[in-house]
């Protein structure tokens, strides 16, 4: 098999950690991250584009000689990024990982992806969708209901479009300033307000070229900013994987109940689908309920995930077309406990400071830092972002894995740096 150049698609710790995974496969050629960051520059070549720029992806594309590229982000596949490829007479032979437009409809529409639920008999919360502008009907829904109430918008919102209301007033007050402030954009010009559940949330990724699917390591992540899951809601605080209480009825109901369906529901709907599916989970009692969908790898889980996979990620996305051959692909996942900590930026998920010097990154030996927000600048790392890095430890067992990245963790300084303190202590208790 000859080898490839690749380009990954974002600036995030996802796509280091695809990069740093993808790096050590023998049928690697060239590796390009567009823009990337300064983890991704030790080990990749980064371009500095605009990723939503059709234009400058097929120049990089084309000046580079890829051959396969990987989506990182949600925001180009919703934006319809693999539907203009596949049509460019110029990009015929170019490997695409990442849905095209109706796929990432998934994501991109929380109202599409519960009608798709609901369609093909997918376990989900109950729910009903709103025009932002119809308050009186949302008023009497809300006063019909139960608390807490789950508020969520129905377009892209960077993983901070959910709201858990206790109180009807609290409700009322959120649903007024997403139609007054208009912080949301487009993405709040709907919106769902489904049931609450209780239960445990995990995160469960495939690779799927439409028909048959990789079942990859399974992960929890912790989304709210404060100790104890308090606090608003970030692009993800930590994650740990493989979790204890996933066994095998568990995941065969998973498999049965919700990844088999989805797949057969974009078969039946013609939904073409080459790429991840992220199913947001939660298991309530011993039952799987699909509390969202995500058209691509998460962060931080993926900075868990791919520690743990013993297979040739860049093997599976290369054969991803032949569908013959990705069948018969093994997936080998390591027998390890993987545990990642988000340092953020004091004041993330709101206001925060950029451009602080950040010390202690070349310090760290026993764990790997998957670099987010930050960037190198005269020689000094510098943040760039409100989720900055993330510290990831593999190990025999959870205690030791976590105490490993807590342990380095601390050896990152720069002004007002936080992390919560209970990552994955909720999995040995």
């Amino acid at each position: 098999m000859k080898k490839v150049n690749v380009l990954i698609l974002g600036s995030g710790g996802r796509e280091h950690a695809i990069s740093w995974k993808i790096k050590q496969s023998p049928l690697l050629n060239k590796l390009f991250v567009a823009p990337g960051n300064s983890g991704t520059l030790e080990i990749a070549e980064n371009i500095k584009i605009n990723i939503l720029n059709y234009t400058e992806i097929k120049k990089t594309i084309l000046d580079q000689k890829i051959d396969l590229l990987i989506i990182g982000p949600e925001e180009p596949l919703v934006n319809g990024l693999h539907d203009k490829l596949i049509t460019d007479i110029d990009m015929r032979d170019l490997i695409i990982i990442g849905p095209q437009k109706m796929g990432a409809k998934l994501e991109g529409s929380k109202s599409f992806a519960k009608d798709f639920m609901t369609k093909n008999k997918i376990p989900t919360a109950q729910f009903k969708t709103f025009n932002i502008k119809e308050r009186n009907e949302i008023k009497t829904f809300l006063l019909n209901s139960n608390s807490p109430y789950v508020i969520k918008m129905d377009g892209l919102a960077a993983g901070k479009g959910v709201f858990i209301c206790e109180t009807f007033d609290e409700a009322m007050e959120v649903v007024d300033k997403i139609k007054t402030e208009k912080v949301f954009g487009t993405a709040g010009e709907k919106i769902i307000i489904e049931e609450f559940l209780v239960g445990i949330e995990l995160s469960v990724f495939i690779l799927t070229d439409g028909k048959n699917y990789k079942l990859l390591p399974i992960a929890k992540d912790y989304k709210r900013v404060g100790d104890g899951d308090t606090g608003l809601n970030t692009g993800g605080m930590g994650a740990v994987s493989p979790l204890p209480f996933v066994n095998k009825t568990c995941l065969k109901k998973i498999k049965d109940k919700i990844i088999s369906p989805t797949l057969k529901g974009l078969k039946n709907e013609n939904i073409q689908y080459t790429g991840f599916i992220f199913f947001g989970l939660i298991l309530v009692g011993s039952e799987p309920y699909v509390i969202e969908y995500n058209v691509r790898l998460g962060d931080p889980e993926t900075q868990v995930i791919l520690p743990r996979l013993e297979s040739d990620l860049l093997e599976l996305f290369v054969n991803i077309n032949n569908r013959d051959l990705f069948a018969e692909l093994p997936i080998i996942i390591k027998n390890k406990i993987a545990t990642t900590i988000t340092a953020a930026s004091g004041g993330y998920p709101e206001k925060y400071k950029k451009n602080l010097v950040v010390h202690g990154i070349n310090t760290i030996q026993d764990s790997i830092i998957f670099h987010a927000g930050l960037k190198l600048e005269n020689k000094e790392y510098r943040t760039n972002g409100g989720r900055v890095l993330t510290m990831t430890s593999l190990a025999d067992n959870f205690q030791s894995a976590i105490a490993k990245s807590y342990n380095n963790i601390k050896n990152i300084h720069f002004e007002n740096i936080y992390f919560r303190n209970d990552i994955g202590k909720d999995i040995f208790k």
